[in-house]
Order: C-alpha cells, then sequence, then structure tokens
C-alpha cells in the first residue's frame, strides 16, 4: 500500500478546507442544501413524519454508496455496434484512480452534479406524500452529499487522521486505491456494506491488484 512521503508537510483541517471550498462541486451541493431548506420553511407543517425518510435514507446510504460505486463508477465501457457506453462519471472516476492525489478529480463531476441536484430538488417534491415531506428528504440528500465530498476529498489529502472513526474510513478508502480496487468500496463509512456483501477481507489475505491504478486494464 502507498505511503505519503514523510517529507511532505501534513496540512492542518483549516488549510484543508480552504482548498476544499476552491473547487465548484461544494459550492453546488451547499446550494442545492439551502435551496432545499429554504423551501421547506416556506412550505412549513413540520412533525415528526420528517424524521422518517431521512432515518431511512441514512440507514441505507451504506449500501447505496456501494451500489454506485460498483455498478455506477466503476462502469466498464461496452461497445453496442457502432457506439461506446460509458458516462462522465465512469470516465473521470478511472481518471481518479490513475492519480488519486489529483484533486479535481478527487470530486464529482461538475456537469453531472448539476443534473443530479436538479432532479433531488424537483423529484422528491412530487413523489412523495407531500411537498414537504419531499424537501426534507432532498435536504438529507444534499447534507449527506456534502458529507460524502468533504471525507472522499480529505481522505485524498495529506491531512493525517486523528480520531479512530476517520482513521477506519481513511485506512479502508486507501485499500481500495493502493491495494485492490475491487474491495473496500464504500467511502464514507468503513466495514458496514462491504462486511455485508463480502468486498472487506482482511488485507493480508489480497492480492495487491495491478489494476488499482488503471481499472479494468484500459489505459
Amino acid at each position: 500500500m502507498t505511503t505519503v512521503d514523510s517529507r511532505r508537510r501534513t496540512p492542518t483541517l483549516g488549510e484543508a478546507a480552504a482548498e476544499f471550498v476552491r473547487h465548484p462541486s461544494p459550492w453546488i451541493v451547499a446550494s442545492a442544501l439551502v435551496a432545499a431548506t429554504t423551501a421547506r420553511l416556506v412550505v412549513g407543517d413540520l412533525g415528526v413524519r420528517d424524521l422518517l425518510a431521512p432515518a431511512v435514507f441514512l440507514a441505507l446510504f451504506p449500501l447505496v454508496e456501494w451500489l454506485v460505486h460498483v455498478f455506477v463508477l466503476h462502469w466498464r465501457p461496452r461497445q453496442v455496434g457502432a457506439v461506446t457506453l460509458d458516462t462522465q462519471l465512469a470516465r473521470k472516476h478511472r481518471e481518479h484512480h490513475q492519480d488519486p492525489r489529483d484533486v479535481p478529480l478527487v470530486f464529482i463531476p461538475w456537469q453531472t452534479l448539476l443534473v443530479v441536484v436538479a432532479v433531488v430538488l424537483a423529484v422528491p417534491p412530487l413523489l412523495f406524500p407531500t411537498a414537504g415531506l419531499g424537501l426534507t428528504f432532498s435536504m438529507t440528500v444534499a447534507t449527506v452529499g456534502l458529507v460524502y465530498e468533504w471525507t472522499h476529498y480529505l481522505v485524498h489529502t495529506d491531512y493525517k487522521p486523528r480520531s479512530r472513526a476517520y482513521r477506519a474510513v481513511w485506512r479502508h478508502h486507501r485499500l481500495h486505491h493502493f491495494k485492490n480496487e475491487n474491495y473496500w468500496l464504500t467511502v464514507t463509512t468503513a466495514h458496514t456494506a462491504d462486511r455485508l456483501l463480502g468486498t472487506d477481507p482482511d488485507p493480508a489475505t489480497v492480492p495487491t491488484s495491478p489494476t488499482a491504478k488503471n481499472l479494468h486494464g484500459l489505459g
């Protein structure tokens, strides 16, 4: 597993945060959160029911994160006649594996993110029993999205883990990048969906993958 060059100065959390806000993705997600929260307050009628959808989403999020990582981010391009089926998310994620230290590649591409944000803001209010409950769900998704972007970004910086929880997440995701890309597929949690789905083995039993930095051997 690759280790960080000891000669490189360890940034403070404040310095890491200052770099974080220089990129468009956090601002897009934060704007979505502000918009959803403002709309929710305008609609009113807050109640206990507003806790149900967020609780269910948070409980399922490690599984959602695992599924997106496997089937969307690690999508293998497919040829159908003269057409290559691929996505910006998958392409950028392959580039991210090639150079995990390239900070712009850590974030969700802003072009894709704008579409996701539009869907998250517009669709839930139409699907839930009330617009207010849908907006609560939108708030939850935006909050989790911001936490995801921050956590994923921080793991790829030189900031050293201090808390036990963050240290576990840090090690878990770096094993995915530098040991074997087929395992340790959650990002914001460690030993959750991976343990449930059999992708959290003892690292000592897993061979170092020759394609960890070259997903699918396409490079």
